[in-house]
């Protein structure tokens, strides 16, 4: 497995050999209590088992399937919702961008900038969002070959910032379908990056329920614990305490319940993933 240097967010290194990196909060802000509780539980349970913790979660969906969904807060409140977060639970914070102005408010607050699959080929937004110096976390479209997203990458390099990763959310196969080539893993981190698995969203099925997207949480895991052998960084997953109540991707999100024997598989499996090679002898 080729190693690339990591990227630093305080204690945390992503990539490089380092352990793997938990990226976990719900979709969408519901609420300020809502946020904070799930935040506290997750923190709590990151710092027990030992697992690199950054939070995430949406002040905006600004792509829901229809236009009747819930958004979430808005800019403003939202970002007040994660600095208190921020500030209370010591936790870093990932949050994403949708226009070029938001990039300086949203890096105030955020510690990581997201740029959505659908707008991973948007200069000016990957632009904005390198010259905050925050760590630019790019999600590759659902309609980009692994290795083309070498340009989005350059785009952000090219504008004085090193600090990227790459996530992988799936790939468009047919209608109303995603699917994960593993092969992506590896072809992406040959483009000199730290590589990110988002589970939850590559279960989604676009547009397959009524004006909603649908989902498969019952494939969470047998796809992360794949993507953890094929030596990923970083898996992304979004958690609710009861997906059925979710105000967004309710079909795909993990029990929260359900996180902490995961985890305890994947870090297993992790450790054994990034042991040094040794060569066979003849």
């Amino acid at each position: 497995m080729s190693l690339v240097n990591p990227v630093k967010l305080g204690d945390i290194s992503i990539g490089g050999g380092s352990p793997l990196v938990l990226i976990a909060g719900p979709c969408v802000i519901e609420s300020e209590q809502h946020a904070s509780d799930l935040a506290g539980r997750l923190t709590d349970l990151a710092r027990r088992l030992h697992v690199p913790f950054i939070f995430k979660a949406s002040y905006d969906k600004a792509n829901r399937t229809s236009g009747r969904s819930f958004r979430g807060p808005g800019l403003d409140e939202g970002l007040r919702v994660l600095a208190g977060i921020k500030s209370h639970l010591r936790v870093p914070i990932l949050t994403d961008i949708h226009e070029p102005a938001q990039a300086r408010a949203a890096a105030d607050v955020a510690d990581v900038l997201q740029i959505p699959a659908f707008l991973s080929r948007q200069t000016d937004l990957l632009t904005a969002a390198a010259r905050t110096g925050r760590i630019v976390n790019i999600k590759k479209g659902q309609f980009l070959a692994p290795g083309d997203v070498k340009h989005a990458i350059a785009k952000v390099t090219d504008a004085g910032n090193s600090r990227v990763i790459v996530t992988e959310r799936g790939v468009s196969f047919g209608y109303h379908n995603l699917v994960v080539d593993m092969r992506a893993f590896p072809i992406i981190r040959a483009l000199g990056v730290p590589v990110v698995f988002d589970v939850t969203h590559s279960l989604q099925l676009p547009g397959g329920g009524e004006g909603v997207t649908a989902g498969q949480a019952e494939f969470i895991e047998p796809l992360a614990r794949a993507a953890v052998a094929a030596g990923v960084d970083a898996v992304f997953l979004e958690v609710h305490e009861d997906p059925s109540r979710a105000k967004s991707d309710a079909q795909n999100a993990l029990r929260l319940d359900k996180l902490e024997p995961l985890l305890h598989r994947l870090m297993a499996i992790d450790a054994i993933a990034k042991q040094p090679e040794v060569p066979l002898r003849g």
